[in-house]
């Protein structure tokens, strides 16, 4: 059941979410509007000749290779196709009953900006801020301004609490508590499944 403005404002008061900082005229009618903060992770520049300054195939196996861009002292300019890392201003905490998904501003999509690839779910249990998937599809470069409106945060209520939410031993929690953008943490206990079948 997603929470409208009432429910989300009575989450807040009983501690069952916690967005921080928080200022109430971000509520709508059924999400609260989310913030850019200054800091970013872009990737490495491409050479002339299309090589990266390192192996150009990005391999989730891997670290990968991003750089931080702080825009303390100016805007930065996404270019068109340019696909970078940013997060929230606000921390977010759900506690073991919500879920939520941050997505859009319909503002922001008729400029051509998404500010998720896939990952736009927030589990149960989840504490940090919200690393976004920021992707400029217009065919122009496009201006990210620090503090500017750039999604809505959606709540949902879960027909019951989780029983292991995220965080808890065993669920493999990588971003829990993360701080600013933050990088693929794929590689983190990475293993793949044998996709034989076997004769019947």
């Amino acid at each position: 059941m997603l929470l409208s403005d009432r429910d989300l404002r009575r989450a807040i008061r009983d501690g069952r979410l916690a967005i921080d900082p928080f200022e109430a005229e971000l509520i709508q009618p059924s999400s609260v509007d989310v913030r850019l903060d200054q800091h970013l992770l872009v990737w490495p520049p491409v050479n002339p000749d299309g090589w990266y300054e390192v192996n150009p195939a990005i391999d989730p196996a891997i670290p990968p290779n991003m750089l931080p861009v702080d825009m303390h002292a100016r805007p930065y300019v996404i270019g068109a196709g340019e696909m970078l890392l940013a997060s929230t201003l606000e921390r977010v905490t759900v506690d073991n009953g919500l879920a939520a998904r941050v997505e859009g501003k319909s503002s922001i999509g008729r400029l051509g900006l998404a500010v998720h690839v896939t990952a736009g779910f927030i589990d149960p249990g989840f504490s940090g801020h919200i690393t976004l998937e920021l992707v400029n599809h217009n065919p122009r470069p496009l201006i990210l301004h620090p503090g500017m409106r750039i999604g809505q945060l959606c709540v949902f209520r879960m027909t019951s609490p989780a029983e292991h939410p995220y965080g808890a031993a065993g669920v493999g929690s990588h971003y829990q508590g993360q701080r600013g953008p933050t990088a693929s943490r794929a590689w983190q206990n990475w293993r793949t499944w044998s996709t034989r079948r076997e004769a019947a």
